[in-house]
């Protein structure tokens, strides 16, 4: 929508040499508005501010030639155009068009015969090299992070982490999976299949403390170990080999030993009920791990401690969304599509060498190759697509523990076995649909951080891929560790 008030433009001096000052309306509400238009060729976002006293119509003033022009709304991450103002269709989406002659008294309309002319020709060709509109989606064009709102944001945020504790992270009612150190391996993944849970805190009965943590890394090395035909680790030995004794040899593998050659003790990383959020969210980016166990004892020596829950980035990004839920104003950059902001790995552009890569994978590379990739990446999850890139699936690291069903590890070669085939291990109960909502989530890249961060909230979800719409072509990874790097600087 556009008002002309062309003459008292004139009047005022308002533009440049040849232009007009022209007010841009959008009357259909929204948290974030933004205008773009090929009167400055697409270049910009122009950001729309609500009417005082109606603060679901949102403004512009923009400084236009005359001409034949396009222009789009930005609207809360997503492109839109008007349908109560004139229009028009092309491969590169819908866009608004207004026809200014620069004549005095001259109410700017829209004819059939402008929309076929030349000018819309070039529009477009601007148009889909800046800004490919595309269900919704947008390109290259997008907001530019304010340094000021950057800051502003952050500063809210470190302070709710920092004033607030891990019982924020407790559940009124649930249970957490603890591991004796003496458990064999064997059984003790099959537990973690069983409770469908990716990591579990081990307890060393003769200490009487926590003293680690096992998770489904710990079954791809051990497999590994036992693909290596120079491994002292058999399939029989398996059935007995204990925890303990796994964690002693993964220190020999990793040459974490003393000088007297005996295996270094390292600390378990853990929280207390009275650290703060901020603390912790440092804790678990800084040692690069999933989740802490949270321990309270009562006595000052330590002993009988209590595990209450383990705290995860999942759980304190949920605090932060439900706590500036009803004030996301304090917080200017949730507004913003992430393609905008400095967050996940993206696939490079052509051209791009700076980039760090994003490790993608076939359904037929085998399942051997996929675990190398998630240890020699330093990765927890690789997408797996078609031959245009397509989303297909995904492989996590705690698919791993599907192999301890029925022992399916001891009747397979890594080496030999497909990725298609490892994902089908265990998930026959579910429709192909349903495992596939189950087992990862989406976005666009014009989905806001505050859309991104609320679905990365939800229980047992650690990432979104990226994808194309219509296409589900692969452009990128979000993860829960990649938007708090991003919040907390």
């Amino acid at each position: 929508m556009f008002v002309p008030g062309m003459d008292s433009a004139r009047e005022a001096g308002g533009g440049v040499a040849g232009t007009v000052l022209m007010r841009f309306v959008w009357p259909h509400g929204g948290r974030s508005v933004f205008l773009s238009g090929s009167f400055d060729r697409w270049t910009r976002l122009v950001p729309m501010l609500p009417m005082e006293g109606s603060p679901a119509v949102f403004q512009a003033i923009c400084s236009i030639t005359p001409g034949y022009h396009q222009y789009k709304f930005l609207v809360d991450g997503e492109w839109k155009h008007d349908e109560c103002q004139p229009c028009s269709t092309s491969e590169y989406g819908v866009v608004n068009t207004v026809l200014f002659t620069g004549e005095a008294n001259y109410n700017p309309i829209i004819g059939p015969e402008m929309a076929l002319g030349s000018g819309r020709e070039m529009d477009n060709e601007t148009f889909r090299r800046v800004v490919h509109v595309s269900d919704s989606t947008t390109s290259d064009m997008s907001p530019r992070i304010s340094e000021a709102d950057l800051q502003v944001s952050r500063h809210h945020i470190s302070v709710f982490l920092s004033t607030h504790t891990t019982y924020k992270l407790l559940p009124k009612s649930g249970k957490v999976v603890a591991l004796d150190i003496d458990l064999p391996v064997k059984q003790a993944f099959h537990i973690l299949y069983e409770q469908g849970i990716p990591v579990a805190p081990l307890w060393d009965f003769s200490k009487g403390q926590f003293v680690g943590v096992l998770s489904a890394l710990d079954f791809i090395l051990i497999l590994r170990e036992l693909g290596n035909h120079g491994s002292n680790l058999t399939e029989e030995e398996l059935d007995t080999h204990t925890i303990s004794a796994w964690k002693e040899g993964k220190a020999y593998l990793n040459r974490q030993i003393d000088g007297h050659g005996r295996a270094f003790s390292r600390r378990l990383i853990h929280a207390g009920p009275y650290d703060n959020l901020k603390e912790v969210a440092l804790r678990i980016l800084q040692k690069e791990v999933a989740t802490i166990p949270i321990i309270h004892s009562s006595s000052e020596d330590g002993s009988f401690p209590q595990l209450l829950h383990l705290a995860s980035l999942s759980g304190i990004l949920k605090c932060i969304c439900r706590y500036f839920r009803h004030c996301s104003g304090t917080l200017p950059i949730l507004q913003l599509p992430i393609c905008a902001l400095p967050v996940g790995t993206w696939v490079p552009k052509i051209g791009e060498s700076n980039r760090r890569p994003l490790a993608m994978l076939r359904p037929s590379a085998s399942l051997g190759s996929a675990l190398n990739l998630l240890i020699q990446a330093q990765v927890s999850s690789i997408p797996i697509v078609d031959d245009n890139d397509s989303l297909l699936d995904i492989y996590c690291r705690s698919d791993i523990t599907a192999l301890a069903k029925d022992r399916i590890y001891t009747h397979i070669n890594i080496n030999e076995m497909t990725v298609h085939q490892a994902l089908q291990l265990g998930q026959d109960s579910y429709s192909p649909n349903e495992r596939l909502n189950q087992r990862f989530q989406m976005c666009l890249r014009s989905d806001t951080l505050h859309k991104v961060m609320e679905r990365l909230a939800n229980p047992g979800v650690r990432r979104l891929i990226i994808v194309e719409a219509g296409s589900r072509r692969v452009e990128g990874i979000v993860t829960l560790s990649d938007i708090f790097k991003f919040l907390i600087g």
